[in-house]
């Protein structure tokens, strides 16, 4: 009996405890003292990938860079050298997780730098239950306003979408399932089949199963073997001032807008909805002229005499990322990117494996893009993740599975509107998962960046990227005293598994 205590006693004080303190400098090599050895990690660890059952995790989210910076930027770099610190692969999970769930107070045996074997712990948020419980919280909004590519919604079978009618009957149900589920005023829907068939489809389903609404559609006269982007309204909430308006600089049917004007209100709001060329090779400058066609459709759109007009909401799938040239044509005309004006860096939409450069990361190419006044009546925003965090072999080519997950390779983009055009717009978007405040005096305040049990951290670098300060976060209202040269300053935060970054300015 005191040999047996004596081993469990050896054992457990064996066991190390990994702690990150420097999250923008540790790495796996750290773990290089272990191997052979099972540590418990007192940060939480994040499922980066589940691809085929294959688990990839990491203490933060792999953003690509371009959500966070334009290329050169120290945003951008310091994006790059964040996800190239540690990801491992991870054996021995026995049930299915999403990305994005966390593991806390993982254990694990260390088998190289780069490879664990799961032993314990406890796993926790953004599993298909939490979303199935609700649509995220988008504040107290009157209207609902979904963009959402449904990826190839045809009613043919072929090489775009469904191969068969069997599979389309599956595409079928967990499109509606995810519509369903989100009971928008308005959607969206990008990646339809021309015509009206497959919208159609999709409405009388809707209807048939939400009879408190009565959505409709714009019909079009087009028909064949390409998409089309297009507008489903509840007429009990909304109904439509003068006609859809609509480009075809670059592509065809796949940059529309529309006036709606709110029933029990009479507010208006211009909606956009795009989908812009896929991201290929060169094709950025052919973004770049959808977005400037868009941003002048717009201009003269809202001031036709039977609109009169100007707060517009832009979203769908612009195929770039935050910090490229085709949406910087919107924020150079004063408009808003919405993902960033309410979660900063932590917003996301897709996952994509980019294996030469970046490997596999998230970020958002489905936009929500307001102008200034439009921005005022916006009560919250957000990527609704049913889709980029499920692995790929639950969609309905691949599975029998019959949930609204993996409906499509986006994820829906939410947008809760209380449309008041006397309200005054405030030009300084906030942050509304981890607030950067700055005092009067040389202080920051840093708030809602502080859960018990979870580590999180600051940094403070210059404009040209040294580093001044970096320190734990040990509060919920953490006030940091700021730098004594006069200077531009970034601000980062690291908190629950994301990075938080503010400008700031020392006078």
């Amino acid at each position: 009996m005191l040999l047996i205590a004596l081993l469990l006693y050896v054992t457990a004080i064996g066991q190390a405890h990994i702690t990150i303190d420097n999250p923008s400098t540790w790495s796996g090599e750290a773990l290089r003292p272990y191997i052979g050895q099972t540590v418990i990690f007192d940060v939480p660890i994040i499922v980066c990938n589940n691809e085929n059952g294959n688990y990839i995790v990491s203490p933060w989210r792999r953003f690509h860079p371009e959500s966070h910076g334009f290329p050169g930027s120290e945003d951008y770099q310091s994006t790059v050298r964040v996800n190239s610190k540690c990801m491992f692969s991870i054996s021995g999970i026995n049930n299915y997780h999403r990305c994005g769930e966390k593991i806390i107070g993982l254990k694990a045996r260390v088998i190289s730098t780069s490879s664990l074997t799961f032993q314990g712990g406890t796993w926790s948020g953004n599993t298909r239950a939490d979303l199935e419980a609700g649509i995220p919280d988008l504040g107290d909004y009157r209207l609902l306003v979904c963009g959402f590519n449904v990826e190839n919604y045809f009613m043919t079978w072929g090489s775009m979408g469904a191969r068969s009618y069997s599979e389309h009957q599956a595409q079928r149900a967990k499109v509606h399932k995810a519509l369903k589920k989100i009971n928008a005023d308005i959607y969206g829907l990008v990646e339809l089949q021309l015509g009206d068939e497959a919208i159609t489809e999709i409405v009388n389903d809707l209807n048939k199963a939400l009879p408190e609404r009565d959505y409709g559609f714009f019909h079009d006269s087009e028909t064949g073997e390409f998409q089309k982007v297009d507008f489903v309204y509840d007429k009990n909430k909304v109904e439509p001032i003068y006609t859809p308006a609509e480009t075809d600089v670059e592509t065809q049917n796949r940059k529309k807008m529309i006036c709606f004007r709110e029933k029990e209100t009479g507010e208006k709001f211009i909606y956009s909805i795009n989908h812009f060329k896929a991201m290929n090779t060169g094709d950025e400058y052919r973004r770049v002229n959808e977005a400037k066609a868009v941003v002048k459709l717009y201009n003269t759109y809202k001031q036709n005499k039977n609109i009169h007009e100007k707060d517009v909401l832009f979203m769908g799938d612009m195929n770039c990322y935050a910090f490229t040239e085709p949406i910087k044509v919107f924020t150079e005309n004063g408009m808003i990117d919405l993902h960033r004006a309410f979660h900063s860096d932590s917003s996301y939409s897709y996952m994509y494996n980019d294996p030469k450069k970046h490997g596999w990361t998230i970020s958002y190419i489905d936009h929500a893009i307001s102008n200034g006044t439009m921005y005022r009546q916006v009560t919250g925003m957000a990527a609704y993740h049913i889709n980029s965090d499920e692995d790929d072999r639950y969609n309905y080519q691949r599975s029998s599975d019959e949930t609204m997950f993996r409906c499509s390779d986006h994820d829906p983009v939410l947008v809760g509107l209380k449309l008041d055009s006397t309200l005054v717009y405030d030009p300084t978007p906030q942050i509304n998962t981890c607030e950067i405040l700055s005092g009067e005096s040389k202080k920051m305040i840093i708030q809602n960046a502080y859960t018990d049990g979870q580590q999180s951290f600051y940094a403070i670098y210059t404009i040209n990227g040294w580093l001044v300060e970096q320190k734990k976060i040990t509060s919920p209202l953490y006030e940091v005293e700021l730098p004594n040269p006069a200077g531009v300053y970034i601000v980062t935060v690291y908190y629950n598994g994301q990075i938080y970054r503010r400008k700031m300015i020392v006078r």
